[in-house]
């Protein structure tokens, strides 16, 4: 924050970033910077849909510039889909923060180096968005026959998306998908 409070034409405000950019009502931001495994609920809901640009999605057309590291590209993958012009690596230099910053204010995309290859492999996401729902309840101890429950599915139909899920991580088990799903931060 002092970095960016020294830079000449930076005004900084700090928010809450489970709220989301201008959730106090001061004035409106050029870009949001939020780190990529903090995003907002609202950002996260806003995953998916068609728009790719975080000016439709961040509240006063803010840009949405995220901190990620490239060894999770789950991570790197919602920030995509909530719509994040910028990728700034959190473990490197601060001058590329207000590089990313600048371009970001200007609408331009800005991807650090660093992160490139692992906005590649975000892409490549193996399971569908059912299988992680399925194996995310079971992250958090549900059974199969609580998560047919919840998600409205046969018990059989959960066990087939279990076994896809462990077969596509190519895990030995459930325990295995989960961990390899959680550290790729793809749930």
């Amino acid at each position: 924050m002092a970095l960016l409070r020294a830079e000449e034409g930076f005004e900084v405000l700090d928010e809450d970033a489970r709220l989301g950019p201008c959730a106090v009502g001061g004035p409106p931001a050029d870009v949001w910077v939020a780190d990529a495994e903090e995003l907002p609920p609202r950002l996260r809901r806003a995953a998916g849909r068609a728009s790719r640009t975080s000016r439709d999605v961040a509240p006063g057309g803010a840009g949405l510039l995220v901190l990620a590291t490239a060894d999770r590209p789950g991570v790197l993958r919602r920030a995509f889909d909530a719509g994040a012009l910028g990728y700034v690596d959190k473990q490197l230099s601060p001058c590329r923060l207000v590089e990313g910053i600048r371009a970001v204010a200007r609408g331009e995309r800005y991807v650090d180096e660093s992160l490139a290859f692992g906005l590649l492999r975000a892409t490549e996401i193996p399971l569908t968005p059912r299988e992680l729902g399925v194996l995310s309840l079971a992250a958090q101890g549900a059974c199969v026959a609580e998560i047919a429950l919840e998600l409205h599915l046969s018990r059989g139909t959960v066990r087939n998306y279990l076994a896809a899920a462990i077969r596509k991580t190519g895990a030995r088990n459930r325990v295995d998908a989960i961990r390899i799903a959680g550290s790729a931060g793809w749930m």
